[in-house]
C-alpha cells in the first residue's frame, strides 16, 4: 500500500523524472498534487506498471489531481549542462507550472537542487512508497513515451516505438548502422555503437561531481 502523506498536514507534490539514462530524446519530469487520501489499485512506480494501465492511470490523475504539470528538457540542453542538471531542471519547470503552490516536495531519489524556497524530501525509490511520486512517475513516463512514439515516424530505423530511447541492443545496433540523428545524446557518447551499453551510467556518474 502506497503511503498517502509525508507529513498529514501539509499540502505535498510529488516529484519524479523519466528518461534519465535514454540514448535519445529528452527527459521530463511531472508534478502531482493529489487530493487527500486519493488510491487507485493499479497505483504503482511506473516501472512495475503494464504500459496499458499506465494510460489509464494517467487518465485518472490528470482527471483528479488536484493540479499536475509535465515538463521536459531537450537533448540539446542535456549536452549543454549534463543530464543530471537536466533532470533537476525539469523537476523545477514542472514545479513552476503547478496551479497551486505545494508546501512540501516529495523528490523521487536520493538528491535535488533546491527551488526558490520550497522545502523538500528525498525519498529513494519513493516512487514505489509514495502515491504522489508514483502518480508523478506516471505521467512523466506517459508524457515521454508519447512523445518518443512521434519521433519514432521521424526515424523509424531506430525503433523507438519500441525501445522508447532506451540504449537496447536493438537501438545501439541502429546506431551503428545509420549514425546518430537529431534527437541522440551526443555527451553519452554512443556514436560506436553496440559497445556502448553503460555509458549512460557513466555520464551520470560523472554529472554527480559536478
Amino acid at each position: 500500500m502506497l503511503l498517502q502523506y509525508f507529513r498529514n498536514a501539509l499540502n505535498e507534490a510529488g516529484v519524479d523524472e523519466a528518461g534519465r539514462g535514454c540514448y535519445a530524446g529528452p527527459v521530463y519530469a511531472a508534478a502531482v498534487i493529489l487530493p487527500p487520501n486519493f488510491y487507485h489499485p493499479l497505483l504503482n512506480d511506473s516501472k512495475q506498471v503494464k504500459p496499458q494501465d499506465r494510460e489509464i492511470l494517467r487518465d485518472v490523475i490528470e482527471r483528479e489531481a488536484v493540479c499536475y504539470a509535465v515538463a521536459a528538457v531537450n537533448n540539446t540542453t542535456i549536452d549543454e549542462i549534463n543530464i543530471l542538471q537536466a533532470s533537476f531542471k525539469a523537476m523545477h519547470l514542472a514545479i513552476a507550472a503547478l496551479q497551486q503552490p505545494p508546501e512540501l516536495l516529495l523528490i523521487d531519489g536520493n538528491r535535488f537542487v533546491p527551488y526558490k524556497a520550497f522545502p523538500f524530501e528525498c525519498v529513494v525509490k519513493g516512487d514505489a512508497k509514495y502515491a504522489a511520486i508514483a502518480a508523478a512517475s506516471i505521467l512523466a513516463k506517459t508524457h515521454r513515451d508519447e512523445y518518443m512514439l512521434a519521433l519514432d515516424k521521424e526515424h523509424p530505423c531506430y525503433g523507438w516505438h519500441k525501445n522508447k530511447g532506451y540504449g537496447t541492443a536493438a537501438h545501439r545496433a541502429a546506431i551503428a548502422a545509420n549514425g546518430l540523428c537529431s534527437y541522440h545524446r551526443k555527451s553519452f557518447n554512443i556514436a560506436n555503437g553496440p559497445n556502448t551499453s553503460s555509458l549512460a551510467y557513466k555520464v551520470k556518474a560523472r554529472a554527480i561531481k559536478h
